[in-house]
């Protein structure tokens, strides 16, 4: 951003004629890849920035570099820093807008491919990336300073449009995207989501409570948070799930190596340690014992429903649901004080808090057949479909909605069918029993994609403290591909 030849004087033929070999080589560089840039953006009003080029390498007339006339050393030093600062913040805006974002596994929902406390580069390109919707935001934060407060300012909002990107979304990629039912946050409760919230205890208890809840607030699509999930289920195709099994238009699919599920462990008397714990692969989190000591979690009775088959077994001894791979479970089997390991379908029966509501008596085990929505393509507005996609209709596409006499008006007109105006995808995560999901809050409109992860800079072991380096470091992780990772 600074120049440290002197700045020409005379008149504008005069700073042209002046201007060194030097200078035109770096003009012409920054020009070609301007263009560049404005022609895969398409944003050709912003050409008029070329003027400011001429003046900053040729011309000279704006003061660039006034600062380094100051003779005051510390004064020289603050505007050196500031100069500084705002060259890389701008620098940094440009890449974490168009290029490249930085991303860190925040919970367990994709264990064991990507793991809590991997950090990822998360390309922008290879879908395209989104021209910024938001644009007056601050760089390298989501939606909130880390001290409090917005990091953003929520006008001027620009409709969504995506650049060309090297590759679009297939089954089974691992994708990031703005969280779909992260437009309304209750801001001392995110998880469960505003939606969920609502549906538990109702919207006016949760209004009316701030005290519990937090401040109630709207965010726009780029400024919700970002999760990540694998695409299960591309536009167009019917998603099925038939005991843990997806079935794509009636095909079954092949599940991923690392998938986890949750399993009954029980015991014959004697609790699993630690040691064991650490063979399995199963961190702090995620060791749940279930036993009448375990208050919080009391779940003693299924114990003996587990056990049933078995008169000797102790019906107090402890148990534990943990989540698994089919070869950790097989491996917990063969532990000695260990009496049984029964894949959960227990809780499954009993849990109803499904994307869309109870009505379509579907369970995270159990779930659909379901469409997912290809733009361009119609679907009849019936009572079926209204539950279903009524909120892409009407929160992601923007339409005003409303059921009246029987009939379906959007914008106040009655249809009988309804033509998307986007894709939708169906986004999973690997460690099924324990991921927030399109089973809970339903489709990933493709205004939402953020970017595909790449590979992990860093990964950290949380639950082991620093300095075990060789264990607080997951070194055979680290700048490993994603793909390479699953």
């Amino acid at each position: 951003m600074t120049q440290n030849q002197p700045s020409p004087s005379g008149s504008l033929g005069q700073r042209i004629r002046q201007a060194s070999a030097k200078q035109w080589i770096l003009f012409a560089l920054v020009t070609v890849v301007f263009f560049l840039f404005l022609y895969w953006h398409g944003g050709w009003c912003w050409a008029w920035i070329e003027l400011l080029w001429f003046d900053l390498y040729i011309t000279k007339y704006i003061p660039w570099t006034w600062w380094k006339k100051i003779r005051n050393k510390t004064l020289y030093q603050v505007f050196s820093w500031i100069d500084a600062i705002v060259f890389a913040l701008v620098a940094v805006y440009f890449i974490n807008v168009y290029l490249m974002q930085n991303f860190v596994i925040p919970s367990s929902s994709l264990e064991k491919t990507l793991r809590v406390g991997d950090y990822l580069f998360v390309s922008k390109y290879h879908y395209g990336p989104r021209v910024p919707m938001t644009p007056l935001s601050f760089p390298l934060v989501q939606n909130t300073f880390p001290w409090g407060g917005k990091s953003y300012l929520e006008k001027p909002q620009w409709d969504y449009r995506r650049l060309t990107g090297l590759d679009t979304i297939k089954a089974m990629d691992i994708v990031v995207f703005n969280f779909p039912a992260g437009d309304t946050v209750c801001t001392l409760v995110p998880n469960p989501d505003y939606y969920q919230l609502c549906s538990m205890y109702g919207r006016e208890a949760v209004w009316n409570n701030p005290q519990v809840f937090g401040e109630v607030v709207w965010r726009p699509v780029d400024r919700r948070e970002n999760y990540v999930k694998r695409c299960v289920g591309l536009p167009g195709q019917t998603l099925e799930i038939r005991d843990r099994h997806i079935y794509i238009n009636g095909q079954a699919q092949e599940e991923t190596p690392g998938m986890q599920q949750n399993y009954w462990v029980v015991t014959d008397g004697r609790e699993l340690t630690g040691e064991q714990f650490d063979r399995l692969g199963i961190n702090l989190d995620d060791r749940h014992r279930i036993d009448k000591r375990n208050q919080s979690y009391d779940l003693s009775w299924v114990v003996p429903m587990l056990g049933a088959s078995d008169s000797t077994l102790n019906p107090t001894a402890p148990a534990y649901l943990l989540p698994m791979t089919e070869s950790m479970a097989r491996q917990a089997a063969a532990l000695p004080n260990v009496h049984s390991v029964t894949i959960d379908s227990l809780l499954s029966k009993m849990e109803q808090q499904v994307y869309p509501d109870a009505s379509f008596g579907w369970t995270r085990d159990n779930y659909g057949p379901v469409y997912i929505p290809r733009k361009g393509e119609s679907i009849p507005l019936n009572e079926h479909n209204w539950k279903l996609y009524r909120r892409l209709i009407e929160v992601y596409e923007g339409n005003r909605v409303e059921v009246k006499d029987g009939r379906y008006l959007i914008n106040g007109t009655p249809c009988s069918e309804y033509t998307f105006g986007m894709n939708y995808y169906w986004m999973m995560g690997d460690n099924r029993h324990n991921s927030a999901d399109s089973r809970y809050w339903g489709f990933v409109p493709e205004d939402h994609v953020v970017g595909k992860p790449l590979f992990v800079w860093l990964s950290v072991e949380k639950d082991q403290p620093l300095w075990k380096l060789g264990k607080h470091f997951r070194w055979s992780r680290m700048f490993r591909s994603v793909e390479r990772l699953q």
